[in-house]
């Protein structure tokens, strides 16, 4: 299985390291880093997950700026070792509550102990972070939440009038709160990852949806819940029966394997004991037409003599109540651009322009954007060389990345989240959300 595991902060320090098998050379992580910073190969300019290095195999994933790596000399199955990594950040997190360099820092002890559980030799013993709670004995140092970056508006549960920011998920599962109580609440997270491409005249070519329901349960003693989704909800691609044209319709999804679904035929409701952490219930996948949250418009043409002009627009086609905020929208340029104009909108606020001499890229930031609106960006390019009129070949295509609060283009809903056990003393919080966020969003020009 895997040689070394270790996690890197953004500037290249070692917080973590664990070397199992003792295989591999001990400066690995130094070597990684350098390689990962500096990578200039295939013409890309971010490592792959996987790659490579004087007989080793390293696999990284990187977690709220974090790089957590795995090495090895075997011939491993990539997916496994990502999928590993991802479930390893995802334990440390549901018992340090924040995940973050100060964090990890804090609770190097408590890390180590998690870590020699879930490893050993190398070989993946549990990354469950129920059974877990068995052989963890040391209690984590609470991160100060206040210190940490604003969430913004995407980090707001919202349950009828109420409403609470995200940090309030930003606690470990294991520790008490203070006076020895423990609060009974339970988050559940509906993120929709799209990926849409467009034509050169505004036409949605592809299209696609991976959504997932996440479920983070601070209840004790695992009680039973009932999870209610929309009574028209229908899986598969056959269209038939009582499917409508407002009905949620999905490829396909699987389940957690807590999941019981002896009334999800009939009433599309999913039963479960939640176990401690956080964990997907469901996942699934839409590939029926859907309306996109944004419309994006391009145009580049040549302004007269080593001179061109770039316009881009985007309409937010979602409810004027919703805002989506940390836009970004991207456009490689030509390799003959030299120096960039920029005009924006009359009265603009909270956008930001940039362009990257490195790769030739426009870079157009929008602190947020209220559904309904429209925001224009204008770019006067000076470059080096005459286009010949190749120059739409040799620009775009549009990128855009986005996320979208309390809003999901699939209308899969939460209709009621029931939990059994429930006294007229204790009633546990149930907190829901919906995120969308751009997985592939591309305009051609």
């Amino acid at each position: 299985m895997i040689s070394q595991f270790f996690v890197l902060s953004q500037r290249g320090d070692n917080i973590v390291f664990r070397d199992y098998r003792g295989d591999v050379q001990k400066g690995s992580a130094e070597v990684f880093f350098r390689k990962v910073k500096f990578w200039k190969e295939d013409d890309k300019e971010e490592a792959p997950p996987v790659f490579n290095l004087d007989g080793v195999n390293y696999f990284h994933v990187k977690v709220v700026g974090l790089l957590f790596v795995a090495t090895t000399r075997n011939n491993l199955s990539p997916s496994l070792v990502l999928e590993l990594l991802q479930r390893i950040a995802r334990v440390i997190k549901d018992y340090l509550g924040v995940l973050s360099e100060g964090s990890l820092r804090k609770n190097f002890v408590l890390v180590y102990e998690l870590l020699d559980e879930v490893m050993d030799f190398g070989y993946v013993q549990t990354t469950s972070t129920e059974v877990l709670k068995s052989y963890i004995f040391n209690e984590p140092i609470v991160v100060d939440t206040d210190r940490l970056p604003s969430l913004g508006p995407a980090a707001l549960f919202v349950q009828g009038a109420k409403r609470m920011p995200g940090t309030a998920v930003t606690k470990s599962v294991v520790a008490h709160e203070p006076g020895g109580r423990k609060r009974e609440e339970i988050f559940v997270d509906i993120i929709e990852k799209i990926s849409v491409t467009f034509s050169s005249s505004g036409y949605i070519l592809t299209s696609e949806i991976d959504g997932t329901i996440q479920m983070k349960s601070y209840l004790t003693g695992n009680p039973e819940i009932r999870l209610a989704l929309n009574d028209d909800l229908s899986i598969g691609r056959d269209y038939s029966g009582s499917s409508g044209s407002g009905s949620v319709i999905l490829d396909d999804c699987n389940f957690h394997e807590s999941v019981h679904l002896d009334s999800f035929d009939v009433d599309r409701t999913l039963t479960l004991a939640p176990s401690d952490g956080e964990f997907p219930v469901m996942n699934y996948r839409i590939t029926q037409e859907f309306k996109p949250p944004f419309r994006i418009n391009s145009l580049i043409e040549e302004a007269g003599p080593l001179k061109a002009e770039v316009i881009l627009k985007n309409y937010a086609e979602f409810p004027s109540s919703i805002t989506a905020n940390t836009i970004v929208v991207e456009m490689p340029l030509p390799t003959y651009t030299t120096r960039v104009n920029y005009e924006l909108e009359p009265g603009a606020v909270g956008q930001m322009t940039d362009f990257k001499e490195s790769n030739r890229r426009l870079e157009w930031s929008l602190k947020k954007i209220v559904g309904g609106s429209e925001h224009t960006l204008r770019a006067k390019l000076t470059c080096s060389q005459e286009s010949h009129g190749n120059i739409t070949k040799e620009a775009g295509p549009v990128s855009m990345t986005f996320t979208i609060p309390m809003y999901n283009p699939s209308r899969l809903q939460v209709k009621y989240l029931q939990i059994a056990k429930k006294t007229k003393t204790s009633n546990p919080y149930r907190w829901v959300r919906y995120v969308t966020q751009a997985n592939s969003y591309v305009a051609r020009i």
